[in-house]
């Protein structure tokens, strides 16, 4: 499906409304965790699931399953759709799908995802454009005859160090991470080649693409001043999310309605020994039986997601549940502990729950359907849909 051999689209029903649900499913690197209040890697497994994922597809499959059940029994027109979303983390896996024109026929998106509290407000998310920096320079003895050779290394360092300095040059919300992915194999060898992966975000999609293109000419700089070459290969790119009123407060309503999660003893003790385990502030464990109020978009600890490449084709709207102890943050060892209990069982559940009744509601609602259809229109305006990371097949070996 759209060139990723594990993303599907399972579909029952006929006719509008097309209700569309996404199942994100993967792990990330290096957070193997068991299901302990203590941090103790899983033995043979390498990865975990630090952004619940996991729960996320679980969640979305189950709430199909329902109003496909509800459809078949109570004879309603619609249709709903459950697309399988692999390589969130990073591979950009739904934007291929919207580029495939998988969700053209779709009239509202749902999703939600694993959190520490239970949330359904206007959304926000960063948009997001990365890379792979590659140098190729000469290899040479870095004693005997260093002028033979050409340091790779150094024109990743090089290109590292005038990103860093323009910094002070870019919009305050502006985030730019990098990590070095090869260096060289020993010190006495200069460098044939190096690699930098880098992470460019920013609140608005075509800035992001202004700031990465400054980031690839100090790459070219970076070369030509320590004659090397360099070539780089676009990994991922999604948009930033287009809010969708209309939906995110009918979304709060479902979610108030489910309610949110209560901890038996045993999982308050448990959530208490993880809480231990932060050295900051948090919440009672007993906040994960609240439902947090509407608020509107906030830009500090926003991260990216695929999810704003399907909001700017589709009315979309998510929301979070507690899976995770209050307090927890996302792609922590404690939050794979968190996933692999009841505790995470019990906030899926609740998401599931959430996603059902918001469906049923859309299917029984025309009005509703209409009024979020038409705030996204006005909303889009002019604007038609280009992907970020162009016309480059899916990256399904981005982790290599």
């Amino acid at each position: 499906m759209a060139g990723i051999p594990t993303a599907f689209v399972a579909s029952y029903g006929s006719g509008s409304p097309v209700i569309g649900i996404l199942a994100e499913y993967d792990a990330l690197p290096g957070l193997s965790q068991q299901a302990v209040p203590e941090k103790k890697a899983a033995e043979g497994r390498e990865s975990g699931h630090g952004c619940g994922h996991h729960l996320f597809g679980t969640a979305s499959v189950a709430a199909g399953i329902e109003l496909k059940n509800q459809l078949q029994k109570k004879g309603w027109k619609g249709t709903v759709k459950v697309f399988g979303c692999p390589a969130e983390e990073g591979g950009s896996g739904k934007v291929y799908m919207v580029r495939e024109g998988l969700f053209r026929d779709v009239d509202i998106a749902l999703h939600w995802h694993p959190g520490n509290e239970n949330e359904s407000s206007i959304p926000y998310a960063l948009a997001n454009k990365s890379a792979k920096f590659r140098f190729y320079g000469k290899a040479a003895h870095a004693s005997a005859s260093p002028e033979r050779g050409r340091s790779s290394l150094d024109a990743v360092e090089a290109m590292n160090n005038m990103v860093n300095m323009m910094r002070e040059h870019v919009p305050a919300t502006t985030r730019i991470h990098y990590v070095i992915t090869a260096g060289g194999k020993a010190p006495n060898v200069v460098p044939d080649f190096a690699e930098v992966y880098y992470y460019v975000r920013h609140p608005k999609k075509d800035d992001v693409v202004e700031i990465f293109d400054r980031i690839a000419k100090a790459a070219e700089g970076a070369a030509m001043g320590t004659e090397t070459t360099m070539k780089y290969e676009i990994i991922g790119g999604t948009h930033d999310l287009l809010p969708n009123k209309v939906l995110a407060d009918e979304m709060h309503r479902n979610l108030t309605m489910v309610g949110g999660i209560t901890y038996s003893p045993a999982e308050i003790e448990f959530a208490k020994k993880i809480q231990s385990s932060f050295g900051f502030k948090v919440p009672d464990p007993t906040d994960a039986a609240t439902i947090k109020p509407m608020k509107e978009p906030d830009e500090s600890g926003a991260g990216s997601t695929d999810v704003g490449d399907v909001s700017y084709v589709v009315p979309t709207v998510g929301f979070s549940t507690a899976t995770w102890v209050p307090g927890t943050p996302a792609h922590s060892w404690q939050a794979v502990a968190c996933g692999g209990t009841e505790i995470g069982s019990k906030g899926m559940m609740v998401a599931a729950k959430t996603l059902a009744t918001m469906g049923i509601e859309l299917f029984n609602n025309p009005a509703l359907v209409e009024a979020a259809k038409k705030e996204f229109r006005e909303d889009l305006g002019n604007y038609q849909y280009k992907a970020l990371l162009g016309d480059r097949k899916p990256a399904l070996n981005y982790r290599d």
